[in-house]
């Protein structure tokens, strides 16, 4: 158990003339803050602070980042409030806490869009300050080494955040060490039965690969002696877990195919000690080609530099090795923190990092994009390196992702480029707009003056900028078009209800309406009556004498029950299991793309003419759906489970061996599943194995992971996709 004067010592080793009553002051103080609260695992909250303190000291950071991670729970769990701890600490601390601390008045949003909003807050705070996300990384990081005390529930949902949120942006900051942690800890709670197979795995082959290690870590230290290149120590480790297990689902390969489990890094003095030792192994082991790369003349956009090859032995081992120097290895390992130049009273000076440049360019691409969720989306995409380089016609190097298209070139240059794109060249030669570019590609981008963005181009654009661009676009101008029907719909609704359209829009009592219900002017009113989320007699029946709707009630009361009985056929045929929050009378459907069921999270869209389409969020047409996000409407599944099941289809990759099939099917009859139909490829496929289509009967979400995780079990299983298409309820 991590104590206060563990952290003190750490933080005066390596600041011995700091002034370390800032750290004191901020002990004491969360101390009495957290006094009496207790984590999940009984142990008393303070442990934490204490712990998330530790982590800070440990990458060296000053005493105002490290006094934060002591504070950053006492606003958000206490009564402490931010002018306290600015009182108190000083804004510089108080800065810091307000970046790392989650929103408390979300009204009625959702638990997803809280979620997204606190992380837009943080995202926002970064480009500031790089020392929030760091403080939110040490604070992820003791969550994630203390996550078993939490429900099943949590623990996936905070596991699931940190492998797409948190360890990514580790990465993007250079920080491997403690990305390779967060991984390797999201992956032992996603997939525990996966995690621990392949960790039983890994370690009864432990003892001869360390031994293997052992070994060319001597002969390599013998070679590079002989040879005179002087080095500083030669290191061997196993792959990570979560590596490992990224390997075998990309490549469909079992352990005992995985050739480069071990590791070997050779650390020298001097930039040029790592080409002559790569020259050396070059000559006594042979290399494999496609694995040599050169990231110290090339850098890795978050700073990584380092020799990396691959190579096989005489006896047929395969390894890989990295070469740099002890600077490149501390950078490789810390990232950003390695860089942080404490200055007293004034913080760190990293405002010309690459990082923090990503971030503020990730910040000014983002500024279109009002919604949280998209926000936070579009941002995911911004974690992952950029390893693309293409050229303008005069020269200029523009970096983009891989698989990038002359759309993203063409927006990355700017917005107008963008919107006005209608071809491409690439090398001199007419491409396609979905052609993808290749490293060192010269790019021209062809414009029309006037052309606009289309839809479909958001089926092969890669890059967020592009992306949030053509959505803008594309929602503005359905606005507009919605707007515009929303005004024809409440002046024909006006007219029924024998009503001037002009009046009502000019009455007072209409702004009190407006402001009642969260729109902010009448357009967005009538883009709602458009989209079909509000009803103009709703509006309009407010500005309707009593005596004059009985009227018009009255006459119209036999063709109102006609649309009745037309409304509850309607409802007859739709989908029972979900309701629309807020709306009853509306036809519902499960949207055949990606046919939801029970237990997963879901999202309604209204479709003009059919009612609501209900998605799930793993859809792979959802990102498109949230264009329009007028459009989205909340739904949520019955309580009460029904007992017609869902057919689900499954895709099962196994090993071509004997009695197979077999096997599947005697293992979902175990787990009393009912399979509706069994088929298999005639033919082996190129690697061995064989694919084999199921498709089973499932009562929710929870029963089908019980029937993958039962499949995943079976001897010879490589992988279990479940297919969206076709799965319909019975």
């Amino acid at each position: 158990m991590i104590r206060f004067e563990d952290v003190e010592r750490k933080v005066e080793r390596y600041h011995p003339e700091t002034d370390l009553d800032l750290l004191r002051r901020a002990y004491i103080y969360s101390a009495k803050a957290h006094k009496d609260q207790v984590r999940a695992s009984g142990e008393p909250y303070l442990i934490h602070p204490l712990s998330v303190a530790g982590i800070l000291a440990d990458m060296k950071m000053d005493v105002a980042t490290v006094s934060t991670g002591l504070l950053h729970d006492v606003v958000e769990d206490t009564l402490a409030s931010i002018g306290d701890i600015k009182g108190t600490f000083g804004e510089d601390v108080a800065n810091l806490v307000d970046g790392v601390t989650k929103i408390s008045n979300l009204g009625k949003k959702s638990k997803e869009e809280a979620q997204a909003e606190n992380l837009r807050k943080m995202i926002l705070a970064m480009t500031n300050d790089i020392r929030v996300v760091l403080v939110k990384l040490a604070d992820r990081l003791h969550n994630m080494r203390t996550l078993s005390f939490l429900p099943a529930d949590k623990r996936k949902r905070i596991a699931q955040e940190t492998l797409e949120v948190y360890a990514p942006i580790a990465h993007r900051l250079g920080m491997s060490k403690i990305r390779a942690e967060l991984e390797d800890l999201s992956f032992q709670y996603l997939d525990p039965q996966e995690y621990k197979r392949l960790k039983e795995e890994v370690e009864s082959r432990r003892a001869s690969t360390e031994a293997f290690i052992e070994e060319v870590k001597t002969r390599i230290a013998q070679r590079l002696t002989e040879e005179g290149v002087e080095f500083v120590r030669i290191d061997g480790r196993i792959k990570r877990l979560y590596s490992i297990y990224l390997k075998l689902k990309r490549q469909k390969i079992t352990l005992d195919k995985v050739y480069d489990l071990a590791a070997i890094r050779i650390i020298t003095k001097e930039e040029k000690d790592c080409y002559f030792a790569l020259g050396v192994m070059h000559k006594y082991w042979k290399p494999f080609q496609d694995r040599i790369k050169d990231f110290i003349a090339m850098p890795r956009e978050n700073g990584y530099r380092s020799l990396h090859t691959s190579v096989v032995g005489e006896e047929g081992y395969h390894f890989e090795v990295q070469i740099r120097t002890e600077e490149m290895h501390r950078i490789a390992e810390e990232g950003i923190a390695a860089h942080w130049k404490y200055k007293e009273g004034k913080g760190s000076d990293t405002s010309e990092d690459d990082a923090i440049k990503w971030l503020r360019r990730m910040a000014e691409w983002q500024q279109d994009v009002s919604d949280a969720r998209e926000f936070v989306d579009s941002f995911k995409l911004d974690l992952f390196p950029k390893e693309v380089l293409a050229f303008t016609p005069k020269g200029k190097v523009i970096q983009l992702p891989r698989n990038s298209t002359p759309l993203d070139f063409a927006y990355a240059i700017h917005t107008q480029v963008g919107d006005q794109c209608t071809g491409a060249k690439a090398n001199g030669r007419i491409v396609p707009l979905k052609y993808q570019i290749q490293n060192g590609d010269v790019i021209e981008i062809l414009t029309t003056p006037g052309h606009k963005p289309s839809r479909d181009w958001l089926n092969f654009v890669v890059t967020s900028k592009a992306r949030n661009k053509i959505k803008h676009w594309i929602a503005e101008r359905q606005r507009a078009e919605s707007v515009e029907v929303g005004r024809k719909i409440f002046d024909k609704e006006a007219a029924k209800l024998r009503l001037k359209p002009r009046q009502v829009l000019e009455d007072p009592q209409l702004i009190k309406f407006l402001n009642d219900n969260g729109y902010g002017k009448i357009d967005d009113m009538l883009a709602a009556i458009g989209y079909g989320k509000l009803m103009a007699r709703t509006v309009l029946i407010k500005f309707v004498p009593p005596e004059d709707l009985a009227e018009i009630e009255k006459a119209k009361a036999s063709k109102l029950q006609k649309v009745a009985n037309v409304v509850k056929r309607a409802l007859r045929l739709g989908d029972d299991r979900i309701l629309i929050k807020g709306v009853d009378d509306v036809l519902v459907y499960r949207a055949p793309c990606c046919s939801p069921i029970r237990g997963e999270e879901i999202i309604g869209y209204i479709t003009r003419g059919k009612g609501v389409g209900v998605h799930a969020r793993r859809c792979k047409n959802a990102a498109n759906l949230m264009v329009n996000r007028e459009r989205i409407i909340e739904v949520a599944w019955m309580t009460d489970k029904t007992e017609n099941p869902y057919a689900v289809k499954l895709s099962v990759v196994t090993e071509d061996r004997t009695g197979q099939l077999a096997a599947l099917t005697n293992t979902i009859a175990n787990v009393k599943t009912n399979i509706r139909n069994a088929s298999t490829d005639d033919e082996t496929l190129n690697d061995g194995t064989r694919k084999i289509d199921l498709t089973v009967d499932v009562s929710d979400l929870q029963h089908l992971e019980r029937v993958v995780s039962a499949l995943k079990g079976v001897e010879g299983v490589i992988e279990v996709e479940r297919l969206n298409a076709t799965a319909q309820s019975a």
